[in-house]
């Protein structure tokens, strides 16, 4: 198991998914690293689809704190050096019934 904050990319690549582990880092600097290790593992033009809980989502997630973002508070946090490509809500009905807001987002690396 390895932790991303740590990773060293072996190569390159032209898309990273991240479904839901940005949103459990609520640190500014846990943040920045990630966001580091994706910069690295990404290709120039390549693209990032990074879920996390939406602003109306959850605070929290299996008993820990979450980040939670939208649109414009996602790509500010990516910064200058991605391009927002698209930006979706969704809403997760879990086992039990409850409804879990998302906000995906698509960015492209410049």
């Amino acid at each position: 198991m390895a932790n991303v904050l740590h990773w060293q990319p072996s190569g390159r690549f032209d898309v990273w998914h991240d479904r839901a582990a940005f949103h459990f880092l609520t640190e500014a600097s846990d943040q920045d690293a990630y966001l580091r290790v994706m910069d690295r593992a990404l290709v120039p033009g390549g693209h990032a689809i990074i879920g996390t809980f939406a602003l109306d989502g959850p605070t929290s997630c299996s008993g820990l704190p979450v980040a939670r973002y939208d649109a414009a508070l996602l790509s500010e946090r990516l910064g200058s050096g991605y391009r927002l490509v698209r930006s979706l809500s969704h809403e997760h009905r879990t086992p039990w019934g409850s409804v879990q807001r998302f906000h995906f987002g698509l960015f492209q690396k410049v």
